[in-house]
């Protein structure tokens, strides 16, 4: 896969995560609600620095959706975790992909491993035992 491929990917994770945080944000209350806030304004921030990558790189960056399926209904505090924890874990094995394609030692993998690591930590938040995919618990 291209790294522009890669990319692609990451930002459409990111598309349906910020849909998925809207979601579960809904029902979050608390310090739950400000963790899941601040996530939020992560992916956003990622998106919108996703896109200029892509734009850089002389490509169309994939649009959003108007909606995105959910693993399962959010009707209360634990499926609203357990999207939270899904959509971490999703988006963390796109940015395997991107580490993957980026060249050795150059700044887009840095920047990747980085998000990656970001992402491993929000999935460990909300309660993921294997916050890496790929990764033994």
């Amino acid at each position: 896969m291209s790294d522009v491929g890669a990319l692609q990917a990451v930002l459409a994770a990111e598309h349906a995560t910020i849909y998925g945080y809207g979601v579960a944000g809904a029902v979050l209350r608390g310090s739950d609600r400000r963790y899941a806030l601040a996530a939020l304004n992560a992916h956003l921030r990622l998106r919108d620095r996703l896109v200029l990558m892509i734009r850089d790189r002389h490509a169309q960056p994939v649009s959003a959706q108007p909606a995105y399926g959910l693993p399962t209904p959010v009707t209360d505090l634990a499926s609203a975790r357990a999207l939270a924890e899904h959509l971490e874990q999703g988006g963390a094995g796109t940015m395997w992909d991107l580490v993957a394609a980026a060249a050795p030692r150059s700044n887009l993998r840095a920047l990747a491993i980085g998000w990656l690591s970001d992402s491993a930590v929000r999935a460990a938040h909300w309660g993921a035992r294997q916050p890496l995919p790929g990764q033994p618990s």
